[in-house]
């Protein structure tokens, strides 16, 4: 197992940016063992941490590098800050055009990736959930199958929400600055029932999406919601509920079961 912290100037963000890479391409071959032969191009996926993570939260909470090597699958860990893997045009730094475009763009260039889309996921838990779907289906070219954890889908509990708005997590200041106008939110191409609609309507084939969330989970809601959305428009997904909360004993489960449903 090769562990990387890659920095690399992103044109996207206007600055560097670092992610950590896991790649399974040097297995240990015991005396006698038979040779591997040539190694084939790694199946890859895009792993988005939670709110208030960063690029560091996969490798230190998980069993994610026993998770690569079980699967021989390349993982690239971005850092999103709290920007919900979104664009912020007002400060020039797309967040979603770096997940979707610019990363895979230059991790197949620098690693021995394959190139097609059926061979490239995203996944991510909680806003790294919300970030994985949204950006799955935005990008839905570049991804064949979306891997959401007790994902924070919540569009529908912001939009149009008024300045006095005091959440748990977050105010009004806050969403307004992700998320823009919030007045807009619903229909925008950061509202995923509205970005499954268009991929409908363009007869565009949608990721194979799997979503995991705990039964105890306060955002176990948001999640059913977007469930009975998914089976209301037909849309071909995985959903399983588990007794758990918004944890890593959740998340480090459920990513194992994730990448077996994605490299089955």
């Amino acid at each position: 197992m090769a562990i990387f912290q890659v920095n690399f100037f992103a044109k996207t963000m206007k600055r560097p940016v670092c992610f950590n890479a896991l790649i399974p391409n040097d297995k240990y071959e015991a005396p006698g063992q038979e040779s591997q032969g040539p190694i084939e191009p790694l199946k890859s996926i895009y792993l988005l941490h939670g709110y208030s993570g960063n690029h560091m939260d996969w490798l230190t909470f998980t069993k994610i590098q026993e998770v690569s090597l079980k699967y021989n699958i390349a993982v690239f860990m971005p850092s999103g800050e709290n920007y919900f893997y979104l664009d912020d045009e007002d400060v020039g730094a797309y967040y979603g055009e770096l997940i979707g475009n610019e990363l895979v763009d230059y991790t197949r260039k620098t690693f021995h990736l394959s190139d097609k889309r059926e061979d490239t996921f995203i996944g991510g838990l909680s806003m790294g959930g919300y970030g994985a779907i949204r950006n799955g289906l935005k990008y839905s070219e570049r991804f064949g199958r979306i891997i959401a954890l007790s994902s924070a889908l919540i569009t529908n509990q912001i939009a149009g929400i008024t300045p006095d708005f005091k959440g748990p997590v977050a105010d009004y200041p806050y969403y307004r600055r992700v998320f823009g106008d919030l007045d807009q939110l619903l229909g925008s191409d950061k509202d995923p029932e509205a970005l499954i609609r268009g991929l409908k309507e363009r007869k565009v084939d949608i990721p194979k999406i799997y979503m995991a969330c705990g039964t105890e989970d306060f955002l176990i809601k948001e999640n059913r919601g977007l469930h009975e959305f998914l089976v209301s428009e037909n849309v071909e997904h995985t959903y399983v509920e588990d007794v758990g909360v918004h944890d890593w004993k959740f998340w480090n489960e459920y990513i194992d079961k994730g990448l077996a449903w994605a490299t089955e």
